[in-house]
C-alpha cells in the first residue's frame, strides 16, 4: 500500500490529474446524466470536496482517523448525487425456506489472515460506471470464486446479463437489485460469461456457471463472516456506503462511526482479512474501478461493531 503522501500535492495537480466525472461520462461513454451540468455549480461542487478531503486528511495525520480520502473521478458530483447514481442496492426479507445458514463453528481456530486473490478466485476490478448495479457485481464477484474453488477455472461472469434478464425475479437494472434473488435465478437459468454474453438486450447464450442454492451468513456476527472467508471464498456482502468519506477513501483502514448497520445501499466481495498495526480489517473487492480507492479494493474496520453492516447481509452461493 502507498503511503498516503504519495497521493496529494497541490490542488493544481488534483485539478488535472482528475477530470470531471461528467466530462468522463460524456465523452468516455457516450451517457448524458439528467441532473444539472452547470460548470460554475460544478465547480463549486469540486471545491467543497476538495475543502473536506483537505480537511479530512489534515485529522487524519493528527491521528484522528484511521484511513485517508483523495480526489477521484466523483470529485464534481454531491454525496446526494453519488448515491442516488451508483449505490442502488434493494434490502428484503430473507425467507428462511428459500435460503440455508451457513453454520460456524465457534470452537474452530481461524486463521489470522486470508487473501482469496493470489489464489486464483478474485477477477479484476471491474467497474459499474453511471449505473446502480453493484447487485450484480457482487452476485459475479461471489459465484466467479465458488465456480473456481468447484472447476479450477476463473471466469469473468457477465454482469449484464443480470441486468438485462433477471427483472423478472424483482431485479431492476441500473435503479438496483438483490444479489440473492440474483443467485435463485441463476439456479434456474444460468449465467454467461462477460466475453460472451452481447450487450444487445436479453440474449441467452449457453451458461458457463450455475448454482445450486444460497447460503446466508448469520445476521451481523462477523466471526462466522470471518469463518465463511477462510472456509469457503470470496463472500458477498452489503454495506451503508453513502458517506463522503467511503466516496473518497484512498488508503487506510475505513470505520465511520456514523454508518448505518441497517440501511445498507451497496454491494461489495469480502475477499479476506488481516490485521495492521494491531487493527483488523476486511479486504474488500468494490465495483467503481481502479481509480477509486486503492487500485479499486479498500479494507474497512473488523471486530468493531459491524462497522457499516458489513455483516448485516452477508451470503455466497452453493455450487
Amino acid at each position: 500500500m502507498s503511503h498516503v503522501s504519495h497521493c496529494f500535492q497541490t490542488p493544481v495537480i488534483v485539478i488535472y490529474t482528475h477530470p470531471s466525472y461528467f466530462l468522463e461520462l460524456e465523452f468516455d461513454t457516450g451517457v448524458n446524466p439528467t441532473f444539472q451540468k452547470d460548470a460554475a455549480f460544478r465547480r463549486n461542487v469540486w471545491e467543497q470536496n476538495l475543502q473536506y478531503i483537505e480537511k479530512h486528511n489534515t485529522d487524519y495525520f493528527m491521528g484522528k482517523h484511521t484511513f485517508a480520502v483523495g480526489m477521484n473521478q466523483f470529485g464534481d458530483m454531491t454525496v446526494e448525487e453519488f448515491s442516488n447514481l451508483l449505490n442502488r442496492r434493494n434490502t428484503r426479507q430473507y425467507n428462511n425456506k428459500t435460503y440455508n445458514l451457513f453454520t460456524a463453528d465457534d470452537k474452530t481456530d481461524l486463521p489470522q489472515s486470508v487473501d482469496w486473490r493470489p489464489k486464483g478466485y478474485v477477477t479484476g476490478v471491474k467497474d459499474q460506471k453511471a449505473c446502480g448495479s453493484c447487485w450484480a457485481f457482487s452476485t459475479t464477484g461471489v459465484l466467479e470464486g465458488q465456480w473456481f474453488k468447484k472447476t479450477g477455472k476463473l471466469i469473468s461472469l457477465s454482469e449484464q446479463y443480470l441486468m438485462d434478464c433477471s427483472q423478472s425475479v424483482g431485479n431492476h437494472g441500473c435503479n438496483g437489485g438483490y444479489n440473492s434473488l440474483s443467485l435463485l435465478f441463476i439456479k434456474e437459468k444460468g449465467i454467461n460469461s462477460e466475453e460472451s454474453y452481447p450487450y444487445t438486450g436479453c440474449t441467452y447464450n449457453e451458461s458457463v456457471a450455475t448454482c445450486q442454492g444460497v447460503k446466508m451468513i448469520r445476521k451481523n456476527s462477523e466471526r462466522d463472516l470471518a469463518a465463511a472467508v477462510a472456509t469457503v471464498g470470496p463472500i458477498a456482502v452489503g454495506f451503508d456506503a453513502g458517506r463522503a468519506s467511503f466516496m473518497f477513501y484512498k488508503s487506510g483502514i475505513y470505520y465511520d462511526e456514523a454508518c448505518s448497520k441497517t440501511v445498507l445501499d451497496h454491494e461489495l466481495l469480502v475477499v479476506g482479512y488481516g490485521t495492521e498495526a494491531g487493527e483488523p480489517y476486511w479486504i474488500v473487492k468494490n465495483s467503481w474501478g481502479v481509480k477509486w480507492g486503492n487500485k479499486g479494493y479498500f479494507h474497512t474496520a473488523k471486530d468493531k461493531g459491524n462497522n457499516c453492516g458489513i455483516a448485516s447481509s452477508a451470503l455466497y452461493p452453493v455450487v
